[in-house]
């Protein structure tokens, strides 16, 4: 017993200690920061207004950069259709009427985002056609010409808007941006910005001399000289852009009014000269446009078919537009009906488009979705108070004409601060996946590179005479292949979409799949009413399909 009682039993052994975790070295340096579905400074989100004074200077400023995009395509175009100046003018005005037209409907019964509606440079490559198989024919003079190839182009345009309505109203669209997920809204964002590049500094260098000072100009104004004072700052971020574009056109102005571009070459004259665009001269005082105004339309297959693919291409273009308009507007992503139904009504867009005599399509403005992000201002008001100023100065032709006469290096200065500030909110959307996978890395490595690649090759392998490196012997397949592939934003989806659902991820939430799927549904986040439900109760009177 005694041995018993003075016996000690060896303690048990002890489980060796899990290793020590590493210290999180980010906590000590510095603050992290969580994923925000909703940007916190923006002074006006999408439903919040500023004051009417206010309104109207920043909806003048939403029409200024529209603008600027309609007179470089019209400018681009019509006088290789054979137009004059005067059928340049009427070109310009039928685009802003259609621009603002079509920006009211998206605003009330479409997105419900304040996108600009305005014109489309995918629709470049149809026309190209169009104009080369008139180019072969003989008529009584160029304007004779030029009046067929509008007819034409009406025509492909009434037939190809139906394919963005069946694909809208059929909620197709919508079931395919299901296969979408933060990896995939990346680079498709990122590259509706980056993939006009050839608007920004290509387009500026054509006359440095105004350009550059623009641009130097916008930033220290807009960025700097708004922390001198609190009115100041106000002031400057809202409208630094009026200011400005006043400031280096009057520049313009002194420079051709004192001879400076008397003895240079052609192509500078017309970049650098506020008097070579001749639309003062040739605008007519008041001309409201009106259904089949170049006369009947005219129906061929092969242009049909060739328009189609401008028609998808702008659709693609739309798509990410509207996840960047969300983002910069205080608005949560669009959900996939919503999609759905303002594809839809792109294509009856589209079709108001060829009744009026359209010389393109209209697409949502990248343009104008950057200056929701410069101004910080994303109300939905200010947007539907500049189709007015659109309406307006595409019916009294002088007017507008005035503006019109603005030099394009003036906005591709613009364009190269706005189309930045897209691409960049593109990239916000990698929060709310996992930027440290290995695998998200390809898929965003892969899709940016071919979608900025594969355009490039198809842009410089195309001839002067618009045809692209695909060349059948079928001119309609020719131009569907060549339009899509030229597009980055389209390349972007179909790359990233093949890439990101073939893949295998490790974990679902690494391709940000929890956060993305209330968002495909009309009812699964609770913000979604809020955004974008129709106007005025419309949604009770409407089948649910078109919800």
């Amino acid at each position: 017993m005694g041995e018993t009682e003075n016996h000690h039993h060896p303690p048990p052994p002890q489980a060796a200690a899990p290793p020590a975790a590493p210290p999180n070295l980010a906590l000590s340096r510095g603050p992290t920061w969580t994923p925000a579905e909703q940007l916190h400074q923006l002074q006006y989100c999408i439903h919040s207004n500023p004051s009417w004074p206010q309104s109207l200077l920043l909806a003048f400023q939403h029409y200024l950069v529209n603008l600027g995009t309609t007179v470089l395509i019209a400018s681009n175009i019509v006088p290789l259709m054979g137009g004059t100046h005067g059928d340049k003018a009427r070109v310009i005005q039928v685009l802003l009427f259609m621009s603002g037209i079509n920006t009211l409907l998206q605003t009330l019964i479409g997105s419900r985002l304040p996108t600009v509606m305005g014109a489309s440079i995918a629709y470049t490559l149809p026309l190209f056609s169009i104009i080369n198989d008139y180019n072969d024919e003989d008529f009584a003079s160029p304007h004779d010409r030029f009046v067929h190839s509008m007819r034409t182009i009406q025509g492909s345009m009434i037939v190809s808007s139906f394919l963005n309505i069946i694909l809208g109203y059929g909620r197709a669209w919508g079931e395919l941006t299901r296969f979408f997920s933060p990896i995939v809204v990346v680079p498709v964002v990122c590259l509706v910005g980056l993939g006009l590049f050839a608007r920004g500094f290509p387009l500026l260098g054509n006359c440095v001399e105004i350009g550059l000072p623009m641009l130097i100009l916008l930033m220290i104004c807009q960025q700097y000289l708004k922390c001198i004072h609190s009115r100041a700052h106000l002031i400057l971020e809202r409208f630094a852009l009026l200011l400005c574009i006043g400031i280096v056109w009057a520049f313009a102005a002194i420079l051709t009014v004192s001879g400076a571009y008397n003895n240079v070459k052609p192509a500078t004259k017309q970049s650098c000269r506020t008097d070579r665009s001749f639309l003062m001269s040739s605008a007519p005082w008041i001309k409201i446009p009106y259904p089949f105004q170049w006369d009947t339309p005219i129906f061929r297959a092969s242009h049909v078919f060739g328009m189609l693919g401008a028609a998808l291409v702008s659709s693609a273009e739309s798509t990410g537009t509207f996840f960047a308009a969300a983002r910069l507007s205080g608005a949560t992503a669009p959900p996939a009906h919503v999609l759905s139904r303002s594809i839809g009504l792109q294509g009856i867009g589209m079709l108001l488009e060829g009744l009026f005599g359209s010389l393109v399509g209209t697409t949502a403005s990248v343009e104008n979705v950057g200056l929701l992000g410069l101004t910080h201002i994303g109300s939905r008001r200010v947007v539907q108070i500049s189709t007015a100023f659109m309406i307006f100065f595409s019916i009294f032709g002088k007017f507008g004409a005035f503006f019109a006469s603005i030099p394009l290096p003036i906005f591709a200065a613009i364009y190269c601060i706005l189309l930045g500030i897209v691409a960049a909110s593109g990239i916000t959307f990698i929060q709310f996946a996992n930027s440290n996978s290995m695998r998200n890395i390809y898929v965003l490595g892969v899709s940016l590179f071919l979608g900025l690649s594969i355009p490039q090759y198809f842009v410089t392998s195309r001839t002067f005479d618009g045809h692209g490196p695909v060349r059948t012997n079928a001119v309609w397949f020719n131009d569907i292949l060549n339009t899509i592939f030229s597009s980055p934003a389209t390349v972007a989806i179909i790359v990233g979409t093949l890439l990101d659902n073939t893949l295998e991820a490790n974990h679902v939430e690494d391709r940000g799949i929890p956060w993305w799927k209330p968002f495909q549904h009309s009812k699964g986040d609770v913000r979604t009413e809020e955004f974008y439900s129709y106007p005025l109760r419309i949604n009770e009177y409407l089948p649910s399909r078109f919800l």
